[in-house]
């Protein structure tokens, strides 16, 4: 058994270890793969791994002897799961590993907006603090959470997550969302998403990208949400137009956008974005804790087990030939 593992780095800069995959078979660690090497370095492979490289038809039809692929990700959409299957290709992800993480990003970034530890921390290394004449200074709004609004738009393991926090500072909790009332807590009210727009202090961003829910956020939703409001995402960069974000932000009509994702990543550097005064942006990294690297790599390691017992669990596809597959 031949296992490839194509973009291992982010995963595992070298702080952890893929050895454990040794005990199935052959292990190559590449990490980093661009697309026209994909074939080449997969070609003898019964079992690849993947994070960002994608396995598409055209791949998956000079892979032979391919038999499974692993995502190193929640989401799946680097692989053709329609070619997987008539493939008979096993795909699994690695489900909710990153939870509390992205949810600690989420108030990461609130809390920059609202109290600026950072720009005062800065400020006090080139001396500020000391030579003020009085005992304290500031010279942002700092703003108190307790009594606010925060709008999830979307309720999965994630923004139940972010609603508990919320919830804790005190903040009144509403959230967009395909679950019935029934199925969430009394104390998260659920609204249209009109209702949640022109109503939050916060709006934070957790559902999934679809055709539906691409540029959710865009010039004519921003001219609902309060010119105070703060925006935060850390689910996927298209949800949201980002020059109309950015026009919104130079026109303030918009306090602050946080994101830790962006419709191209890496960004161009023209990225108009990356160029606004209440644009903070991180790249990528809310997934990116030791803590949830170490779930994800236990997930996938296990995954590869269950499916070399002939017992596939976290199966996105699965053909017939497996029997008590574990979802």
């Amino acid at each position: 058994m031949k296992i490839v593992i194509l973009d291992g780095y982010t995963a595992n800069p070298g702080d952890l270890s893929w050895e454990p995959l040794r005990e199935f078979g052959e292990l190559t660690v590449y990490d980093r793969t661009q697309s026209d090497e994909t074939v080449e370095r997969a070609k003898d492979a019964d079992i690849v791994l993947t994070n960002k490289v994608c396995l598409r038809r055209q791949e998956m039809e000079l892979l032979p002897h391919l038999k499974y692929i692993g995502v190193l990700a929640t989401g799946y959409n680097v692989v053709d799961i329609d070619a997987a299957s008539e493939h008979g290709i096993v795909v699994a992800n690695v489900p909710a590993y990153s939870t509390m993480s992205v949810a600690q990003m989420v108030f990461a970034h609130l809390l920059t907006v609202t109290n600026h530890t950072e720009h005062y921390a800065m400020q006090n290394r080139e001396g500020k603090w000391a030579e003020c004449p009085d005992f304290c200074y500031w010279d942002t709004d700092i703003t108190e959470l307790e009594g606010k609004t925060f709008g999830i738009v979307g309720l999965g393991n994630i923004g139940s997550r972010v609603a508990q926090v919320a919830l804790s500072f005190g903040m009144n909790v509403v959230a967009y969302t395909s679950k019935k009332e029934s199925q969430i807590p009394s104390c998260v009210k659920k609204k249209s998403l009109t209702e949640l727009l022109r109503e939050g202090d916060v709006v934070s961003l957790h559902c999934p990208l679809t055709a539906e829910t691409h540029h959710l956020i865009k010039r004519q939703t921003l001219h609902e949400m309060k010119r105070s409001a703060i925006l935060i995402n850390t689910g996927r960069g298209p949800l949201v137009n980002e020059r109309d974000v950015a026009d919104a932000l130079n026109e303030k009509r918009l306090r602050a956008y946080c994101a830790d994702v962006l419709s191209e990543e890496p960004p161009h550097a023209d990225n108009t974005l990356l160029r606004c005064e209440h644009a903070y942006i991180t790249p990528h990294i809310a997934w990116a804790t030791k803590e949830a690297r170490m779930r994800l790599m236990e997930v996938a390691i296990n995954n590869v087990k269950a499916f070399v017992s002939k017992h596939p669990q976290n199966a996105i596809t699965c053909p017939s030939r497996f029997c008590g597959v574990q979802e």
